[in-house]
C-alpha cells in the first residue's frame, strides 16, 4: 500500500508541477516579423520544398500549432525559431546571415530538416530528389541572390 500512495504522490507531483510552468512565459510570443525581402529564388519549386521543408524555422512564415504553446514543448520550438531565423531566415533576406555556402552541407548530411521536426511534421521529410533538387536549387538560387555575409540578427 505505501508504494501505492508514493506513486500517487509522485503522479500528482508531475501534474503540479506541469501545471506550474505554464506560467512561465518563454515561448509564447508567437509573432511573425513581416516579410521583407525574400531571395530570387531559381525556380518555384526550390521555393516550394524550402517553404515545406524550412520555413517553421527559417522565415517569418512559422506556422504555430496548438502544442506550440504548452511547456515544456514550446520552449523547444520558441528556441528552434529563435535559432533558426538568426542563422538564416528567407524571410530578411535584406539583412545579414549568419549561414551561407553550409546550408548545402547540412542538407546532404541530413541534419536539416532535422528527424524530430520530421516526426512532427512528416510532409517536411525529403526523398533523395527532393534534397538533392533543393541543394541544388539554393545553390543556383545564392548565385544569383547571395545572401550578406555577417551574423544573424
Amino acid at each position: 500500500m505505501r508504494w501505492k500512495r508514493i506513486l500517487r504522490l509522485a503522479i500528482l507531483g508531475v501534474i503540479g508541477l506541469l501545471v506550474l510552468i505554464q506560467f512561465v512565459p518563454y515561448g509564447r510570443d508567437h509573432t511573425n516579423p513581416p516579410v521583407t525581402t525574400e531571395p530570387a529564388w531559381d525556380s518555384p519549386q526550390t521555393r516550394e520544398l524550402a517553404a515545406r521543408s524550412c520555413f517553421d524555422c527559417h522565415s517569418n512564415l512559422t506556422r504555430w500549432p496548438w502544442y506550440t504553446s504548452v511547456a515544456p514543448m514550446s520552449w523547444l520550438v520558441q528556441r528552434d525559431v529563435d535559432e533558426g531565423r538568426n542563422t538564416l531566415n528567407f524571410s530578411e533576406w535584406d539583412r545579414p546571415q549568419e549561414a551561407g555556402d553550409g546550408v548545402s552541407e547540412v542538407i546532404s548530411e541530413g541534419e536539416m530538416p532535422p528527424w524530430d521536426y520530421t516526426l512532427i511534421h512528416p510532409s517536411a521529410k525529403l526523398t533523395a530528389e527532393e534534397r538533392q533538387h533543393l541543394i541544388d536549387g539554393l545553390r543556383a538560387t545564392f548565385q544569383v541572390s547571395p545572401p550578406i555575409q555577417g551574423g544573424g540578427g
